[in-house]
């Protein structure tokens, strides 16, 4: 009597350890739930190298030169993406009312602040380009062909929110 009681136990916990099906979650609307995208601090050159090659990828197909990244519009993009997080809003103007071309200059970039791309959103940085890429006025700054360097940063919430700024520079 004790096995077959420890044997039903058995099966009843295998039982509710079983996975789940394959394929996505889908929220009431019936569209998939996003998965959520966890960025470690050991990610960050990795993320902003690849989004580097994906640009330049792209800019090399539209025959565009490469841009290089730039440390001061990293800071300027990072500083950006954390102010929209306090803010909790996408938008082009810091809380102090800064615009991207001051916030460039803050950061003692020399050149020509060429354009800025933002988004909230829990997808990844290339996913987050391909969305750019969709727009004519985001795909613009990417492709413009007087950009020579690059500044990539986000700032990810501890609910997974992802805060991200592109800044083209010339």
């Amino acid at each position: 009597m004790r096995f077959l009681i420890f044997l039903v136990a058995a099966v009843m916990t295998l039982a509710s350890c079983a996975t789940q099906p394959d394929g996505p979650r889908l929220g009431s609307d019936g569209k998939p739930l996003p998965k959520l995208y966890r960025i470690r601090a050991a990610d960050e050159g990795r993320i902003q190298y690849e989004m580097l090659d994906s640009v330049n990828a792209l800019r090399q197909a539209a025959g565009a030169a490469p841009v290089q990244l730039n440390a001061q519009l990293n800071a300027a993009s990072a500083t950006h993406s954390r102010d929209m997080s306090n803010q909790n809003r996408p938008w082009h103007f810091g809380s102090d009312g800064s615009s991207p071309i001051d916030r460039v200059r803050r950061v003692g970039y020399t050149g020509m602040m060429l354009g800025e791309n933002i988004s909230e959103t829990y997808e990844s940085e290339l996913e987050t380009l391909s969305a750019w890429m969709e727009q004519p006025d985001t795909r613009d700054v990417i492709l413009d062909r007087r950009a020579l360097n690059m500044g990539f940063a986000w700032y990810q919430e501890s609910n997974g929110k992802i805060w991200w700024t592109l800044i083209m520079g010339g």
